[in-house]
């Protein structure tokens, strides 16, 4: 058995969400077109035969501009300091950029292999992949570099061979049904944060959170309420909608995601309130769950 923890990190919409959920077989990770979707560490769990890796995902690592986002950095760099190796993701489409050697030159500090993916190779020829990883081999010491695309599951098993090199320990963390270790609450939080972001589109930046106020269960129905927490009262009239459409398209959608994992029926009732500059203030942050490392 060899098996073993490796971090992903990246600047804000390379990719990792979604090569996290290529690799482990199901969405445990939100995925959007908007930067800084991830908010907290989330572990996925790959297991096959004789080999268990358990990643963790990491909010995307940017300038701050509030408490949240030096909160949310706290968590990738914290994620870096106890795992066999780091996976580095960048966008092969991307040309190199201050966001790139931002995080590259924080890897200095980890002491760790790192492996680089050159996320988003799909529709790029041959000679473009080459040319790119010329561009990257020598920006970091990278212990190996494998181009792959999440979206097309494009060379995902080789980039998975090359990181068991780097596992040490032979311990089986999970079982090997299990697929992440972040709760249930939490993911169905984060199902509807993915859906306001889907569905407002640009109006709505990241001011948003969700937190799950009561679970209950009955014969045949589980019974969901969700709180959504918005900074100002402009975001709550976008996010309800007129006459109430918007928030019944978020939770239409939201609850079909809920019933495929969870395999019954759902009520889902959701709330949005405001606090007003919530992502600055110590104590609504703590009561979110973005609590320093």
């Amino acid at each position: 058995m060899r098996s073993g923890f490796i971090s992903i990190l990246g600047r804000p919409n390379v990719g990792k969400s979604t090569l996290l959920n290529r690799i482990v077989g199901e969405k445990i990770a939100i995925t959007s077109d908007k930067p800084q979707t991830t908010r907290n560490l989330i572990q996925g769990v790959y297991t096959k035969d004789d080999v268990q890796i358990v990643f963790v995902d990491t909010p995307g690592i940017h300038k701050p501009v509030h408490k949240l986002g030096n909160k949310l950095n706290n968590q990738a760099y914290y994620s870096a300091d106890d795992v066999d190796a780091i996976l580095l993701v960048m966008d092969a489409k991307e040309n190199i950029g201050k966001g790139d050697m931002f995080v590259i030159d924080k890897l200095k500090l980890a002491d760790k292999p790192v492996i680089l993916a050159l996320n988003k190779i799909d529709n790029l020829s041959n000679d473009e992949i080459i040319k790119k990883i010329d561009e990257t081999k020598d920006l970091y010491n990278f212990a190996e570099i494998v181009p792959v695309s999440a979206l097309e599951d494009d060379n995902i098993d080789r980039l998975l061979e090359v990181l068991t090199k780097y596992l040490t320990d032979n311990v089986k963390y999970f079982p090997a049904e299990e697929i992440t270790s972040s709760s249930l609450e939490f993911r169905l939080c984060e199902i509807v944060r993915e859906k306001i972001l889907e569905l407002t589109e640009d109006e709505v930046p990241h001011s948003v959170a969700c937190i799950l106020s009561d679970l209950t269960e009955d014969n045949d129905t589980i019974n969901i309420y969700i709180d959504i927490i918005v900074d100002r009262d402009s975001l709550k009239k976008i996010i309800i909608g007129k006459k109430g459409i918007m928030l019944k398209n978020i939770g239409m959608k939201a609850r079909q995601d809920m019933e495929h994992i969870l395999g019954k029926q759902v009520y889902l009732e959701l709330y949005v309130k405001t606090l007003k500059k919530w992502r600055d203030k110590e104590k609504y942050l703590n009561e979110l769950g973005f609590n320093d490392f």
